[in-house]
Formats: C-alpha cells, structure tokens, sequence
C-alpha cells in the first residue's frame, strides 16, 4: 500500500451534500463530506448504520435516483468533474474507471443470466472484444478471484453458488476492465468468518497486482484497520475524524472514534461489559444544530450545541471535529 502523494488526487471529493427529498420530509443524507485518495491507496470509511457511508460511495458513481437525489459539491476523478458528465460520458465512466463491489452480489447480478455472460457483456461494452475474448477475459478473471472449477462456474447462475462464490464472482465482475478505483460497499458483511477473511486477503492481493485505489465501506472496526492506508469516521452525514488508521486506532481523538472503538470485544477481558454509546444515532431528517453527536456525548458542553464544529488539523493529516480536542 502507498501512502497519499503529493501530486494531484485521483479523487477529490469537496464539500460533497445530498438531499433525498421523499414527498412527506427532507433527509439530509449527507453533510458536506471532503476527501482525497491518491493512486494505489486505500481509504476506509467507518460509523453505524445511517452514517452516510454508502450514499458517499454511491455518489462517486452516480448511482442515486436522480429524481430523489439532490446531490450539491464537486467530485473530480482524475480531475474531471464526475457531477457534470452526461449520460454516454457516465455509461463509460462507470465499470471502466470507477467500478463497485455491492453488499449483497445476490442482488448485484442478474438473475436470468449466467455469471459468465455478465463479466462478458461488461468487458465487450468498455473494451470492445469479441464474445470469444470476452468470454475468455471471463474465465481469466474467475480463476483470479480463486474461484474453484471456474470453466464450470462460467456457465452457473447466481443462486447456483455460495455466498463466498458470489462475493468473489462479483470481484471477479468489478475487476474485469481493471478500474483505477475499485468501491467496496460493506463487501464481507453477509459471509462468514472464515469467508470473511479469505476476501478480504484476496482484495489486498488483487490491489497489490493491479494497483488500483479502493475505497472500503464498513462498520467493522477490525477490517477498516486490516485494509486501510487511512481511515474516516463519519457521523450523521459527516466527516468527524480522518487520518491515517495507525493514528486514528491508537489516538482517537473524536469521542465517537473513541466510542466505537471502546465497543469492540477485541482485546477485552473475559466476563467485562463491552463499552456502548448511549442513545442513537439522529433522525436525518432534523439533524440537531450544532454538533450532531452531542447528545450522546459524555464530555459535550452548553457550546456544542451552537454551531457545527470545524475540523481541526492534529498534525500528520489527523484531523478532528470537535471543540473538546
């Protein structure tokens, strides 16, 4: 892994805002995010359900309904602005550029065709080849992903195989046109430990040897600090901590950082009550003045409550949101 350069950002988020606007309410979704990721670095976005982790990565695709959507800020890939492509530049950007690992692949894939007619459809549209290279390019990227008897595989629907097979049919799928950024969306939350393990090694593998950039959606404390360069605890549609995931692990300095972290059974005691943060997290729709966390935090005062705090450089690209820093 390689740390963030100098040089202009494969990826630069600004001042990132969406709105889903349902008819009956406005939810804020996301709160004026910013973040970079140079080439072949990996960021790990972290916080609870409803943080606004994966409208963010769904952002750097154009993935949001946009009748709904109300997306505000820039996004430049590679210094172009993704929120101003029209619909052939996007159809391109997408899978070519930028390509996406999704939660549940079950949902991810079509159903009526088989996996391999999917990788091949995605290479034939972005590379041009043939339906026999495709095919081909297919099959390569099933035995990359150590799918076992991948010719057979080729021709297997997805609910004809497991849910780790899926998982990495869907690597497989986001990886065929070699993206320079790959999204994954909470990747290894269905599958289990063992299966967990095993995908998350095979995605640091697959990085090494193509040298793309990733983005890692999780709530999974333990995976953010195992793939990660850098690390970005969000909050109630916010950035509140950011910087590189040995700082942020070992000298949390945003409460809710050190929250999370206090609320992981890893390294403690046999018998001891985990730590939890009280409460939960606000309804997007009123979002509290001031510092949303507030209310559930144990060291918060009458001026937190006034105005949302700024990010504060700590040194070393650590930064924090919080007056109590």
């Amino acid at each position: 892994m390689t740390p963030a350069s100098a040089a202009r950002p494969l990826v630069s988020v600004e001042d990132l805002t969406v709105r889903f606007d349902t008819g009956e309410r406005v939810v804020h979704a996301v709160n004026g995010v910013g973040l970079t990721l140079a080439e072949g670095e990996t960021l790990g976005i972290l916080g609870e359900s409803g943080s606004g982790k994966s409208v963010t990565l769904r952002c750097l695709m154009r993935l949001l309904p946009p009748r709904r959507a109300r997306i505000g800020g820039r996004i430049l890939f590679a210094g172009e602005d993704v929120l101003a492509m029209d619909e052939r530049r996007l159809a391109d950007h997408r899978g070519r550029s930028v390509a996406m690992i999704f939660q549940e692949p079950m949902l991810a894939f079509d159903p009526v065709f088989t996996i391999g007619e999917q990788i091949a459809e995605t290479v034939r549209r972005h590379e041009g080849l043939d339906r026999a290279a495709a095919r081909r390019r297919a099959l390569e990227m099933l035995e990359r992903v150590r799918i076992p008897g991948a010719a057979r595989r080729l021709d297997a629907y997805p609910h004809e195989m497991s849910g780790g097979m899926r998982q990495r049919a869907m690597i497989a799928l986001a990886l065929s046109c070699r993206p320079r950024l790959l999204l994954a969306d909470e990747p290894t939350t269905a599958l289990d430990a063992t299966v967990q393990i095993q995908i998350l090694l095979l995605l640091r593998e697959l990085q090494a040897e193509l040298g793309m950039a990733v983005i890692f959606v999780t709530h999974d404390i333990g995976v953010a600090v195992e793939t990660s360069d850098r690390i970005a605890v969000m909050y109630a549609g916010r950035i509140v901590e950011s910087g590189t995931a040995r700082d942020v692990v070992r000298t949390p300095r945003h409460p809710y950082t050190a929250g999370l972290l206090a609320s992981r059974a890893e390294g403690a005691p046999r018998g001891t009550r985990l730590g939890a943060i009280p409460g939960a997290p606000p309804d997007l729709a009123h979002i509290p003045t001031g510092c949303a966390f507030a209310p559930r935090c144990a060291v918060a005062g009458p001026e937190c409550g006034e105005a949302v705090p700024a990010a504060r450089d700590l040194g070393g690209g650590h930064q924090a949101s919080c007056l109590r820093v």
